[in-house]
């Protein structure tokens, strides 16, 4: 959203945490704005629930060891602000409004550009002369990122102003819905409240008034509400063939153990009504145990799942109802060692920063109100405050969250392990002259656990801002406890020298275990041809003399390296003679979409050893 700071609080933050999805510096040479800030400008007018963005002109960053911003100033503020509005109103489909005013940074004009976020119906704003898709720009972390057609039909979704759970499946029909699942609900609905009206209704009617049914030219239709919670199996594999729960289980604390035995996978689909039991049963069946003693004089003892049932629900439930069903894949919940990941397609649309506060805005408001009527979901919106409240209570660390709008995914990290038990406190008096708030503490067993942190991880579990993230980890940073990794909104942290050190088994990488490790995985990043097996070396030297590889003859042999063993991005353009770029987003990105590769951290895509994995279909299906 536009910022509220002025422009000297604003470049400070810049130092603080670089720029993001909301802030853009630019420097000015000459008397003229040149065209990449009207690219900026139409992907803050266009970026859906950002509330556009501000731009600083007259600031430059200094590149060094540590990136510094500092105003450089512009020469003629009356003059660009002029050429600004003036381009504002003639160089796009739309004429945009932009507020432009200057302000003194350190005794320099700096020109400031604030940018609404126009209305839905007039999206995508794009610049005429480059027309569609190209000439549209969406606002992608820190980067303005040029549109594709899968981008445009998000805005012309928009343009329709309903919710996709609405929609009429056109090829559904009464036939497809489940009277079980009916049943299922009135039961529900009865148990939650035994005089609503509803239940004295029939299963049409009450259908019709859950928004499951919808009339179109005077019949009533099915819509994906209808579908998605009284479905029947074959009618939801059907009509949403990837609509899924894949609930996975990996040995040791990484994606692969074993390449010839990777993971067990158990598929589960449904009508959401019943399935939602189901994967909350496989879940508590599997995880640890713990135990309490009951309070009446036979002694007798309880076992408990480590982490809450009520947590559980809570975060299979919002998975299932805030996910995007317009995405094409299914939602995984990962089983590993020392946690439980749950990742489903669709960032979250309210702000991070309001995760604790009451009220939520739904993506899917009809699947949202039955799932709240039949008591599976929190009221207004405190589902993620409930689940903090609940690990807290238990001693168990607070969740990760990421909402990552660049993947359009939200994942939930839960840890298997009591915050500061007794074991931490000794491991944690190696620091004890550091002076670390409890945040940091918590964020040097998150690194322990997982292998790396980042800011947005560090304010899920924290409930800080993110120039109080940031500071934390510079302090750790400058402590030798953190180790900084990559730029602007890529921007990790990984363990430091101090950290290192301080482990218990100097053979052992923080957040991976040995034995967790594949035997055909290096260290090294370094990789030549001659590494590879022979027969994949053949086609890598076939596609090398032919330069021009048909894309579908690339996914598959980078399929193949991939199944050999898990390859990062610059290995596989290493052995492709391609750049990094190019393979990223010419095979890597659509071959993840399209579930043929899978990342060997899920749960942290910025992770600093992150690889991809082919994938192969699980070996056990539940039905």
């Amino acid at each position: 959203m536009i910022s509220l700071r002025s422009a000297a609080e604003i470049v400070k933050t810049l130092n603080e945490i670089d720029e993001t999805s909301e802030i853009e510096a630019k420097e000015i040479s000459g008397n003229t704005v040149g065209k990449s800030i009207y690219e900026t400008i139409c992907a803050f007018s266009n970026e859906p629930d950002l509330g556009g963005g501000t731009i600083l002109l007259g600031v430059k960053k200094e590149v060094s060891l540590f990136s510094f911003y500092a105003a450089s100033g512009v020469k003629d503020p009356d003059k660009i602000a002029l050429e600004i509005a003036t381009n504002c109103n003639t160089l796009f489909n739309v004429p945009l409004r932009v507020e432009i005013k200057t302000e003194a940074v350190d005794g320099l004009n700096v020109v400031r550009v604030n940018v609404p976020e126009v209305p839905g119906h007039q999206k995508p704003i794009y610049i005429k002369g480059q027309m569609l898709p190209r000439g549209a720009f969406r606002r992608i972390g820190s980067a303005d990122v040029r549109c594709t057609e899968e981008d445009l039909l998000v805005f012309y979704h928009g343009k329709q102003n309903k919710a996709f759970d609405t929609h009429v499946i056109d090829d559904a029909s009464m036939d497809d819905i489940d009277p079980a699942a009916i049943s299922a609900y009135r039961k529900a609905r009865a148990e939650s409240n035994a005089e609503a009206e509803e239940l004295n209704w029939t299963d049409e009617e009450l259908l019709h008034a859950v928004g499951a049914l919808r009339r179109l030219d005077g019949k009533l239709r099915v819509t994906a509400a209808g579908v998605l919670i009284f479905g029947k199996t074959h009618a939801i594999r059907r009509l949403f063939p990837v609509h899924r729960i894949d609930y996975i289980r990996v040995p040791g604390r990484v994606w692969i153990s074993d390449p010839e035995n990777r993971f067990e996978s158990i598929d589960m689909r449904g009508p959401m009504i019943l399935i939602i039991s189901r994967i909350i049963a496989a879940i508590t069946d599997d995880l640890p145990k713990t135990f309490r003693l009951e309070d009446n004089r036979s002694g007798q003892r309880t076992d408990l799942p480590i982490l809450p049932v009520r947590v559980l629900r809570e975060a299979v439930v919002n998975a299932l109802m805030h996910r995007n069903y317009q995405i094409h894949q299914p939602i995984q919940i990962i089983r590993y060692s020392n946690r439980l990941v749950i990742k489903n397609p669709g960032y979250s649309l309210k702000a991070e920063e309001k995760f604790d506060d009451p009220g939520s805005i739904s993506r899917n408001p009809h699947i949202a109100a039955i799932l709240h009527d039949t008591r599976f979901a929190e009221n207004k919106g405190s589902g993620i405050r409930v689940m903090r409240e609940q690990l807290e209570g238990t001693g168990l660390s607070a969740p990760s969250l990421d909402s990552d709008r660049v993947n359009d995914t939200f994942t939930a990290i839960f840890l298997f392990h009591h915050f500061l038990n007794r074991s931490d406190w000794e491991w944690l008096k190696q620091f004890s002259d550091l002076d670390l708030s409890e945040d940091q503490k918590r964020a040097l067993i998150f690194v322990r656990e997982v292998g790396a942190i980042d800011n947005q991880t560090f304010r899920s579990f924290s409930r800080v801002d993110t120039l109080s993230a940031s500071r934390s980890l510079k302090k750790m940073r400058d402590l030798e406890l953190l180790v900084l990794k990559g730029s602007s909104s890529k921007t990790y942290y990984e363990a430091g020298p101090r950290l290192i050190e301080a482990q218990e088994d100097p053979e052992l990488t923080l957040g991976v275990n040995s034995q967790d490790k594949a035997p055909n995985s290096q260290d090294n990043s370094e990789i030549s041809i001659k590494d590879v097996p022979a027969k994949l070396r053949v086609q890598i030297q076939a596609i090398a003399l032919g330069r021009r590889a048909p894309p579908e003859k690339m996914f598959a042999l980078i399929e193949a390296l991939c199944s050999w063993r898990p390859l990062s991005a610059s290995e596989l353009a290493k052995l492709l003679e391609r750049s990094n770029i190019y393979v990223a987003q010419s095979y890597l990105y659509p071959m993840i979409k399209d579930e043929r590769l899978s990342f060997l951290y899920p749960e942290m895509k910025n992770h600093p050893n992150q690889k991809y994995v082919a994938n192969k279909r699980p070996s056990q299906q539940a039905r």
